[in-house]
């Protein structure tokens, strides 16, 4: 962090020895100690919340890429349902169409309203039962 060679450490450790006393040189040296470890703490404590602050701003752009694809997906899927509902439409349409047109085209299917035809004999009598003339 910083860039202190032993010979500098020395040289405060005099001055401060020389300043303070020997009595409280141990309590001092022990409260800056306390002082250097809590300025620590707070320098690690920023850096992990500046480090969550830039993790948490990848996330949202992440969850906002993710939930604009997943849009697209539904939409063209939505498209997709619909071209084959109208496509499944149009074919049920023809299919309706094409059956009623065969129905209209076809005369060789009696209507079933009129009764069948009748054939005429070569002679002009009225044809008989053969089980009345074979009683009498």
């Amino acid at each position: 962090m910083f860039d202190i060679s032993f010979l500098e450490i020395m040289i405060i450790s005099v001055v401060a020895l020389i300043v303070v006393g020997p009595e409280r040189l141990p309590q001092v040296a022990r409260t800056l100690g306390h002082l250097f470890a809590r300025c620590r703490g707070y320098v690690y404590s920023i850096k992990t919340d500046i480090h969550n602050e830039i993790r948490m701003e990848e996330l949202t752009k992440m969850h906002a890429s993710v939930q604009e694809s997943a849009q697209s997906i539904e939409d063209s899927f939505r498209q997709e349902i619909d071209e084959l509902k109208s496509t499944a439409n149009i074919a049920s349409l023809d299919k309706s169409s094409t059956a009623v047109k065969t129905e209209a085209k076809s005369p060789e299917d009696p209507p079933i309203s009129s009764p069948p035809p009748q054939q005429k004999s070569e002679t002009s009598e009225p044809l008989q039962n053969t089980t009345d003339k074979d009683q009498k």
